[in-house]
């Protein structure tokens, strides 16, 4: 009797209305699944950009893009490139230390990257008046360029308002004259210092040290004293940071590009190398600028800020 009602049409029929039901059962739990599934992933897009939001990085990202980053990168580079090569070229004529042996140093050269930069940067025995006039005249336009790029920097960083006049331009090239000292004073000393048994371990030590300490004054004296001593202290420590970084990373990558673009490209090939060491060195000054300018403020939003109440 059972199997002949199996068999029947109603049966037949009673399977065919169920079929339906059963699929439109599962397409609406798999519908179910997906809405939960995309309420996690709306959850975790608006955890993650509550996060964001008032953040230290939210805040870092804010002041590169107050400070146009790509644009004042390649406009430094291009001023240091045009003011530093003259000035580098005269004084290795004039002096007696080669001041492009410490470029070389700097940017992590092997001996023949630090060759094709001496070959770069070989002057004529005897440089005629209008040669010295001309080479001084491309290196003071090229200086005050720099110093206004980096002037500006910090102006943006620190809010501040951007200096004009003659006094102003006198301070970007003394402060672009402070800078060629120092690549001499560093090329005249770093012979004598590796000479020493505890050379390898002063030398580095003594550049940190200098170097943290040149980048805290010309912040304070590009910015003409507007920003306390103390304010400044953590920019010219993140600065130096991401030199030692920048120092490294250098090593590992412009000893290989200066010897293929100078076997593919010659002479010119350097000059590429060389702007985009500097606009790298660019990138440095602002990013150290930058991070440090954030870190204190939240530290100085964190210290007025009253304390959080937890409630019992």
């Amino acid at each position: 009797m059972l199997s002949s009602f199996a068999g029947s049409p109603v049966w037949k029929m009673s399977l065919a209305i169920k079929r339906p039901e059963r699929a439109t059962w599962r397409t609406v739990h798999a519908r179910q699944n997906e809405d939960r599934s995309g309420n996690r992933e709306a959850k975790k897009r608006r955890s993650v950009r509550d996060r964001y939001e008032g953040s230290a990085i939210q805040e870092f990202v804010r002041t590169l893009g107050k400070v146009d980053f790509g644009n004042e990168i390649i406009l430094f580079g291009s001023a240091i490139l045009l003011s530093v090569v003259p000035i580098i070229i005269l004084l290795s004529s004039l002096a007696s230390t080669r001041i492009d042996d410490d470029v070389a140093r700097n940017m992590g050269l092997d001996r023949r990257g630090a060759q094709y930069i001496a070959r770069l940067f070989t002057a004529p025995r005897s440089a005629t008046g209008v040669e010295i006039a001309l080479s001084l005249l491309m290196a003071l336009a090229g200086t005050i360029a720099a110093g206004l790029s980096v002037q500006e920097v910090y102006e943006k960083v620190f809010d501040h308002e951007h200096l004009k006049g003659v006094k102003n331009v006198g301070r970007c090239i003394v402060w672009v004259a402070c800078v060629g000292a120092l690549l001499v004073a560093d090329a005249m000393t770093y012979k004598r210092i590796e000479r020493l048994v505890i050379g390898p371990v002063l030398e580095p030590i003594i550049e940190v040290t200098v170097l943290g300490l040149f980048f805290w004054w010309s912040m304070h004296f590009l910015l003409a004293g507007r920003q306390p001593w103390r304010q400044l202290g953590a920019p010219a420590i993140a600065t130096t940071l991401y030199w030692i970084v920048f120092g490294i990373l250098s090593t590992l990558y412009f000893s290989g590009s200066v010897d293929t673009d100078a076997r593919l490209y010659g002479s010119i090939g350097i000059v590429f190398d060389l702007a985009t060491w500097f606009i790298a060195v660019g990138a440095v000054i602002v990013l150290g600028a930058a991070t440090g300018a954030t870190w204190q403020h939240r530290r100085r939003l964190r210290s007025t800020s009253p304390p959080h109440r937890h409630s019992r």
